[in-house]
């Protein structure tokens, strides 16, 4: 394993600090509404403050952190409105990105899916939550390669980190990874037919998972809303 004196030499603390509190975040470790000092931060990575500085910033621009003037820093709630509008670029993105993947689909590139979704299933029977987001993304970054437009996934990132905290509170129950590993069966198997149709059924059906989740976690978890 690299030490943390190796892993600088490559990468800027600003860097490490940052992926380092977006894994946080978004894994929960770090929950809505959690406090977070620059100086503290600064400590804990053995770094100056202008780093922290830096990657707060960063963090802010995704919204997943809260940047108030003369108070304290927190970890963003989730906000409804930017989740909805998150969503509908995401699934406009994606109805194209797999319509598009259709017209070109092989068996090299059904391959690559099948083995994405058999490492998925390890997860899912290991309870591993976190390495199934973490597969479920890959997925749909895979897909946007096979499909020939590799850079929409950086828009379906972008919405994606609107909503990939509630994702974890989601798959947190066993069925929901389930589920989404069903979509991800019915994503290849229509793309296998070339059937665009209902590979854009399946698309929207995955992406409206959280539809019946939101509520339940707004319920439970109110305190994580603005």
């Amino acid at each position: 394993m690299l030490e943390m004196t190796e892993i600088f030499e490559r990468r800027t603390a600003a860097d490490i600090v940052f992926d380092r509190l977006q894994q946080e975040i978004t894994a929960l470790r770090l929950l809505p509404g959690t406090k977070l000092s620059e100086s503290e931060v600064a400590k804990r990575f053995g770094v100056s403050r202008q780093p922290v500085r830096d990657a707060f910033s960063r963090l802010a621009s995704l919204d997943m952190l809260l940047i108030r003037p003369q108070k304290a820093t927190e970890v963003r709630r989730f906000s409804m409105q930017r989740i909805a509008h998150a969503r509908f670029v995401r699934l406009s993105v994606e109805l194209e990105v797999i319509r598009n993947a259709c017209a070109v689909w092989n068996g090299p590139r059904a391959k690559v899916l099948d083995d994405s979704i058999a490492a998925q299933r390890a997860a899912i029977d290991s309870a591993d939550a976190e390495q199934f987001h973490a597969l479920d993304y890959a997925f749909h970054t895979s897909l946007c390669e096979l499909a020939g437009h590799p850079l929409a996934s950086e828009t379906i990132e972008a919405a994606k980190i609107k909503v990939d905290r509630l994702c974890v509170l989601s798959l947190g129950r066993a069925h929901e990874a389930d589920a989404l590993w069903d979509d991800h069966r019915a994503m290849a198997a229509a793309l296998k037919r070339k059937d665009a149709d209902a590979a854009c059924a399946a698309v929207r059906k995955h992406l409206s998972r959280l539809d019946d989740t939101i509520a339940d976690i707004h319920a439970a978890h109110a305190d994580y809303f603005e």
